[in-house]
């Protein structure tokens, strides 16, 4: 667990396979909290299981934050590319506005170091707080593995461009438009 700043802040690296019961709810109430209606009522996962999780707590060790991430290969223009999918950043919306958001990225940011990482990716609806903390948006002509989440099936495979693709370039090569195939499914 890392402390961060005067508040104390903690930010904890979490893997989904160890993750206890006490924390999965409360992971739960955050994203139903955050996502309202569009998110499963039983379940810490929209359409498929992050590899891991960062995790925020205040003070009173609370959870205040979480990010999911899903670590892939992707194929860029025929390239194979090792890509950091951000999923279902949220930041508890009575204290949003603090930091939190950013503490999670700059975490992320700085697992990436010294790792076999390309890029970080996400989709966002509102980018003001990734474009604050250097993401840019992109225009790639997707492809990937469609998934019902209700259902949890597979509804066959999508290939358009797909508005808030955002990434960072976190390791030596530059992103190309083109054409980007998620090898999987969209986060």
């Amino acid at each position: 667990m890392k402390i961060i700043g005067e508040d104390n802040m903690k930010i904890d690296m979490v893997f989904d396979y160890e993750m206890g019961n006490d924390l999965a709810s409360n992971i739960q109430a955050l994203l139903s909290e955050c996502f309202q209606e569009d998110f499963p009522k039983n379940r810490i996962y929209f359409k498929q299981l992050p590899h891991f999780r960062f995790v925020a707590f205040n003070e009173k060790n609370q959870l205040v934050g979480q990010v999911g991430i899903d670590y892939r290969v992707m194929n860029l223009n025929g390239d194979p590319i090792r890509v950091l999918g951000l999923i279902d950043l949220c930041v508890s919306q009575n204290i949003r506005s603090q930091g939190i958001g950013s503490m999670l990225l700059l975490e992320i940011e700085q697992f990436c170091c010294n790792r076999n990482i390309d890029f970080l990716l996400l989709f966002a609806d509102n980018k003001t707080l990734y474009l604050k903390n250097g993401y840019r948006s992109v225009t790639n002509k997707c492809k990937w593995l469609k998934i019902d989440h209700e259902s949890q099936s597979t509804r066959g495979i999508g290939y358009e461009e797909i508005e808030g693709l955002m990434i960072k370039e976190v390791g030596k090569y530059d992103w190309r438009e083109g054409d980007l195939d998620f090898l999987g499914y969209l986060y």
